[in-house]
């Protein structure tokens, strides 16, 4: 049972901790438990795997039984973590939520995480690079269709970036999307993408998004194959879609070459592209309700975190400082 594996789902498999193991089969399987039935988000379930395995390491190593951890414990271990706030503050929810498993499994008796306070992290502003809209303009224009395969994986690039500027959604749920989640309703063709938590939400498709799409699908000649990937890896060499999806990575590698050659920041990653189209959408009237519903966010402090109208009102009034 120590050596068993189950895959986390987007990066690394998840094995179960010889601190763990020690407690017999039950309290194996309930770990194993935590991430295959509780978590159903695949990047999640990385994350917090990486968290949690590297905690009961810090534990392992201090000699620790997984019963014997106290709130000092994890305290200490969160206090001499080298990450940013944010990813300390990730472990401990890693953490804590994996105790109250534990607990709620009768493996543990208390969740010694519940008393720990992690650091204090205010965010009113995200650090995600965005394009002005003038430079997204340009980005989407330097991807020129060629020849061959390296046409049609142009056509393929040129729409999943103007998928994520038009409609603000997040890479994992451009590249989940079938064929079929690019479909008409009415005059208008609408896009329904596959949000955390299993949920579905639909957008129209901006104009230039449209004809993007129709350009890569009629290339690709997919459009008949509703219940296959939208966006599919494209070998180099091969001149045809595969059946496979487009995996997020190859997207990011993707987007920082295409940025290069358009001459931009290599600093650019998918995210961008949801704070990009934020804020053209707020620069031209439009507004922080509506920016919210869009990009399908819980709360419009979230959408404003990608909001960098101000940037520009800032760095104006500054130039005003004429010496």
């Amino acid at each position: 049972m120590p050596n068993e594996i189950v895959r986390s789902g987007a990066d690394r498999p998840v094995t179960v901790p010889a601190i763990v193991a020690d407690l017999g089969n039950g309290a194996a399987r309930r770990f194993l438990e935590f991430f295959t039935a509780n978590i159903r988000n695949k990047n999640t379930r990385s994350a917090y795997a990486h968290a949690v395995a590297r905690f009961l390491t810090w534990c392992d190593d201090r000699k620790l039984s997984l019963r014997a951890i106290e709130p000092l414990h994890v305290a200490a271990y969160i206090e001499s973590h080298p990450g940013s706030d944010p990813t300390k503050k990730q472990h401990l929810a890693a953490i804590r939520m994996l105790f109250d498993w534990l607990v709620t499994g009768q493996v543990v008796p208390t969740n010694p995480a519940s008393s720990v306070r992690g650091p204090k992290h205010v965010v009113r502003k995200g650090k995600t690079p965005v394009l002005a809209a003038d430079d997204a303009r340009t980005l989407l224009d330097s991807i020129v269709p060629a020849e061959a395969t390296a046409s049609l994986i142009a056509l393929r690039d040129r729409a999943l970036i103007a998928v994520m500027v038009y409609s603000f959604a997040r890479v994992s749920a451009v590249v989940g999307m079938a064929v079929e989640d690019y479909y008409q309703n009415g005059k208008r063709c609408w896009l329904r993408l596959h949000e955390k938590g299993g949920k579905f939400h639909e957008v129209p498709a901006h104009h230039n998004a449209e004809a993007y799409l129709d350009a890569y699908l009629h290339a690709a000649g997919i459009a008949e194959q509703r219940k296959t990937p939208l966006f599919r890896s494209i070998p180099r060499r091969g001149g045809e879609a595969t059946e496979l999806p487009l995996d997020r990575r190859n997207a990011w590698d993707m987007v920082k070459r295409r940025a290069k050659a358009a001459g931009l920041s290599d600093r650019l990653c998918n995210h961008s592209f949801r704070a990009t189209g934020i804020t053209a959408y707020l620069e031209n009237g439009g507004t922080l309700e509506h920016a919210q519903q869009i990009a399908a966010h819980e709360s419009p402090k979230t959408t404003k975190l990608y909001d960098r109208t101000a940037d520009q009102i800032t760095l104006d009034e500054i130039e005003r400082i004429v010496i």
